[in-house]
C-alpha cells in the first residue's frame, strides 16, 4: 500500500472517529446514567442533519446550521426524555429500548415525509471547500474542519465532566444513583439535562458528517450501528471507552474498505465479535 494512502486512511478514520465519538459518547453517558439504552440517538443525529441542511437553504449560512441544528434537537430530546422516557426509569430496560426504537421509526418516516428519499449536500462556505496540502498529498479541507472542531467539542465534554459541578453529579451518578440522591440532588433533572446535552451534541455530528458525506433517510441507522459498536468496544457507560472505541472504528473503516472493498462494515463486525469474545466488558469498562 503507497505511503499516500496510508497517510489519508489514517487521517480520515481519525476524522470520522472523531465525528462519531460525538455520537457514541452521548450514548454510552446516557446508558450510564440513566439506563436508558437509546435507540433513537441516531434518529437526532439525522434529524439535526436534515435540520442543518435546511437552514443552510433558507440562509445560505454553514455556522447558522451548526449552531442551531442542535439547539433545535435538543429542545427535542428534552421533550421526548419529559413524555416518554421518564415515565419508564427504574423499570426493565427492555422497555426503554423498545420505545426508543418505536420512536427512531417516528423520525424515519418523518424525515421520509418532509424531505424525501433522495439523497442531499449541506452546502458548504468556499473556504471549506478544495484541499489542502499535507506530507505531500492533498487532503478536503472540510474533513481537517471536521477532526479539529470534533477534537475541540470532545474536550469541551471532558471538561465538562471533569471541572464543572454538573459534570461531578454525572460521573457520580455513573456509579451510585442512590447516593447522589442522598444528597439532595434532583436525580431527574440531572437525567433531563444530560438528555438534552446528550442529544444536541448528536446533531452536531449529523450536521458535520452530513456535510462531509451526504444527508440521506437511512443515516440514522448508520449512526445507531456505529455508536452500538463503538460502545460495545470501549465498554458501556466509559466516556474514555467511547473515544477509544471510535477511533478503532474509524481506522478500522478507513483500512478496510481499502484492503476488502465492499465488504468494509464486514471488518467492523468481525472487530467486534472479537472483543465481545475476548472482553465482554468492553477495553475501558467504566468502574
Amino acid at each position: 500500500m503507497p505511503f499516500s494512502t496510508i497517510i489519508t486512511n489514517i487521517l480520515y478514520g481519525i476524522t470520522i472517529g472523531a465525528a462519531y465519538a460525538l455520537i457514541a459518547s452521548g450514548l454510552s453517558l446516557v446508558f450510564g446514567v440513566m439506563g436508558v439504552l437509546n435507540f433513537a440517538h441516531g434518529g437526532l443525529a439525522m434529524f439535526g442533519a436534515y435540520i442543518g441542511l435546511t437552514i443552510v437553504r433558507l440562509t445560505g449560512n454553514f455556522w447558522f446550521a451548526l449552531f442551531l441544528a442542535p439547539i433545535i434537537v435538543a429542545l427535542v430530546g428534552g421533550i421526548i426524555e419529559r413524555f416518554t422516557i421518564r415515565r419508564l426509569y427504574g423499570q426493565n430496560i427492555l422497555f426503554t429500548l423498545l420505545l426508543t426504537f418505536g420512536i427512531s421509526m417516528i423520525f424515519s418516516n418523518a424525515v421520509l415525509l418532509i424531505w424525501g428519499g433522495d439523497l442531499h449536500a449541506i452546502k458548504l462556505p468556499s473556504y471549506f471547500q478544495g484541499f489542502v496540502k499535507i506530507l505531500g498529498l492533498y487532503y478536503p479541507k472540510f474533513r481537517l474542519f471536521v477532526l479539529a472542531f470534533s477534537c475541540l467539542l470532545i474536550g469541551f465534554i471532558w471538561a465538562f465532566l471533569n471541572r464543572s459541578r454538573w459534570g461531578a453529579v454525572i460521573r457520580a451518578g455513573l456509579s451510585d444513583i442512590e447516593t447522589v440522591e442522598a444528597f439532595g440532588i434532583n436525580i431527574r433533572r440531572v437525567f433531563s439535562l444530560l438528555f438534552i446535552i446528550c442529544s444536541g451534541i448528536a446533531a452536531v455530528a449529523g450536521v458535520v458528517i452530513g456535510a462531509m458525506r451526504s444527508v440521506n433517510n437511512v443515516m440514522d441507522i448508520d449512526f445507531i450501528n456505529g455508536a452500538f459498536v463503538v460502545i460495545v468496544l470501549g465498554g458501556l457507560g466509559s466516556f474514555k471507552g467511547a473515544l477509544v472505541g471510535s477511533l478503532i472504528l474509524g481506522l478500522t473503516e478507513a483500512f478496510g474498505a481499502q484492503a476488502m472493498p465492499g465488504l468494509s462494515k464486514f471488518t467492523t463486525w468481525a472487530l467486534m465479535a472479537v472483543v465481545l469474545l475476548i472482553r465482554p466488558e468492553g477495553l475501558f469498562p467504566e468502574k
